[in-house]
């Protein structure tokens, strides 16, 4: 039972490991060759955990050799264009114009319900309004509408706007994060007066609060504080 558990611990560690190592953007989307590493490092892993008379190494050595080989062709992916196109393909335009692009949907293996679908979920159901719809490498949908279907900016209706800047977590679930107060420029002394202000006792009742670059506080009790 002990073996069993460290050889999972240690492969679930080196797992982690190299996903963080080969960084943000594989973790935050699948392209095909993230989608075929996360195959198959799921099937090496789990026979290492099953199987005890497996050595541990033959399972560990060729997780590695998959992650190097990933961050190597990420590394020339970047590089060379055509070696991209040939790994991750090109992105394909679906609707035109507000037209449907039939030949693209095809072969790209998508139906126009489908496609209805993405656009839903992005807030459009007119095909008329959208400029272009992109179908990425990710396998996302991208809409662009027409100019007088976009949402006004600030600057098209002549206003400025303050920016209010980043905010930073100045408490959270009750713990206060003294490295953000001193970013801000305030201390526990402003902390306290500000619960005060807003009739908080203490920062223990406290479920999220920011400050922004304009001092702009926004604040969440805990469900139940009074």
């Amino acid at each position: 039972m002990i073996i069993a558990f460290i050889r999972t611990v240690v492969l679930y560690l080196l797992i982690i490991a190299g996903i963080r190592v080969m960084g943000k953007k594989q973790v935050g989307e699948l392209e095909p060759t993230e989608l075929v590493l996360a195959m198959l490092i799921s099937d090496l892993a789990a026979v290492p955990m099953q199987d005890f008379g497996i050595p541990l190494l033959f399972g560990v050595v060729p997780i590695i050799t998959l992650l190097c080989l990933t961050m190597i062709l990420s590394v020339l992916t970047v590089k060379s264009r055509r070696l991209r196109l040939l790994l991750c393909g090109r992105p394909s335009i679906l609707v035109e114009k507000g037209k449907l692009l039939q030949r693209e949907l095809t072969r790209n293996r998508m139906t126009p319900e489908e496609l209805l679908e993405e656009l839903r979920l992005q807030g459009v159901t007119d095909l008329s309004l959208v400029r272009y719809a992109i179908l990425e490498t990710s396998g996302r949908v991208s809409v662009l509408l027409y100019a007088d279907q976009q949402p006004a900016t600030a600057r098209q209706l002549s206003l400025a706007p303050e920016e209010p800047g980043l905010p930073l977590t100045v408490i959270e679930d009750g713990h206060v994060r003294r490295e953000n107060l001193r970013r801000r420029g305030l201390n526990l002394a402003w902390l306290e007066k500000e619960l005060s202000r807003q009739g908080v006792p203490s920062a223990k009742e406290v479920y999220l609060m920011t400050v922004d670059e304009n001092m702009g506080v926004y604040l969440a009790r805990k469900e139940g504080a009074q």
